[in-house]
């Protein structure tokens, strides 16, 4: 067998050629399980708000296009990735104003913090948002957002922009109007695909997204807590229920998936893990998340990344609504998906 320096002598003729030994690189590039980059971070809305409003003063949302502070994650900076494979922000609107119309491959899911008189047009379709709701654009759709009541309107942002730009598939437009012509009744995608009814003729209008634009809080949260009455909560995951494409079942978007967790005051999750890259959102109530040996309290808004393949335990110290977002339904699709569930 040759020693080090003949190996290394034949090392030297790879490079110029675009060539690499795998032996060297194997242990690096399959690894025994997932070795998740990105850091457990919390960004708190006490601190956040301030900010985006100061944010507000300084350029206007058609001049910023959109008036967001993007979610780094530390492990990530610079990169706008709230994960390793999502983006997150935090947009404002003030009244009277419209961010412009514009369209991209990249998927977007949108959680409403603050709203009286917000909405979002959707491929001529305007759907209001008031707190809680999730309304999403499906990629390829052109959007705008607008504001005709009182106060600011604030909304978490989660887009597939990182895994569209690994694929590096990405297009953009911009409308030449600031918003768009509104061809559709409000509800009408709601009227046609989420009353329980289906059209006659099945179509998927948005391919693999939901044709449903936006989920209210109040009739996700009612479901929610109406479980409480017949069953106990899942030790692991509390009760939980997903944001559902009605024409399938499937997740929501093709490769956002979200779901809303009820934790009722005192109860503690059992140790729990799974590979997809996951964010929160506190909606309601106060829960104290432990990930890596570290405790992270968190209150109403406040937002944290909760990176894949790591095990975490939930408890709440009030009763709790929570809002997750992650690639799972990316993950499922790819067949990668894993979950693991520890001792109770």
């Amino acid at each position: 067998m040759a020693d080090v320096k003949e190996k290394e002598a034949f090392y030297e003729k790879l490079t110029p050629n675009s060539l690499g030994p795998l032996w060297e690189r194997m242990k690096g590039l399959v690894s025994p399980e997932p070795r998740n980059k990105a850091k457990p971070f919390v960004w708190y809305y006490d601190t956040v708000r301030p900010l985006l409003m100061e944010s507000g003063d300084l350029l206007t949302a058609e001049e910023a296009e959109r008036r967001v502070l993007v979610f780094d994650n530390p492990e990530f900076a610079g990169t706008s990735r709230i994960n390793s494979t999502l983006y997150a922000g935090v947009q404002l609107i003030l009244p009277g104003e419209t961010a412009p119309a514009h369209k991209h491959a990249a998927g977007a899911l949108r959680f409403i913090l603050e709203s009286e008189g917000g909405y979002t047009t959707v491929d001529g379709e305007r759907s209001e948002m008031k707190r809680g709701d999730v309304v999403i654009t499906p990629g390829g759709t052109f959007h705008d957002h607008g504001h005709d009541g009182t106060g600011p309107v604030i909304w978490i942002d989660a887009l597939d922009v990182p895994m569209v730009n690994f694929f590096e598939c990405g297009f953009s437009e911009e409308l030449q109007d600031s918003k768009q012509k509104v061809t559709k009744q409000s509800g009408h995608s709601t009227a046609e695909f989420g009353s329980g009814m289906l059209p006659l003729v099945s179509s998927a209008p948005f391919g693999l997204n939901s044709p449903v634009f936006s989920y209210p809080y109040d009739r996700a949260r009612n479901a929610l807590l109406s479980l409480k009455a017949s069953a106990a909560p899942d030790p692991y995951i509390g009760y939980s229920l997903r944001y559902a494409n009605p024409l399938d079942g499937g997740w929501v978007m093709p490769m956002i998936a979200a779901w809303l967790v009820h934790l009722p005051r005192g109860f503690s999750t059992a140790p729990y893990r799974a590979t997809d890259n996951q964010a929160i959102v506190i909606s309601e109530g106060r829960v104290s998340v432990e990930m890596n040996g570290e405790a992270f309290d968190l209150g109403s808004n406040d937002v944290m990344a909760l990176p894949g393949w790591t095990w975490r335990t939930m408890r709440a110290s009030e009763d709790a609504v929570i809002f997750f977002f992650s690639d799972r339904s990316a993950q499922e699709k790819l067949g990668l998906w894993k979950e693991e569930r520890g001792n109770i």
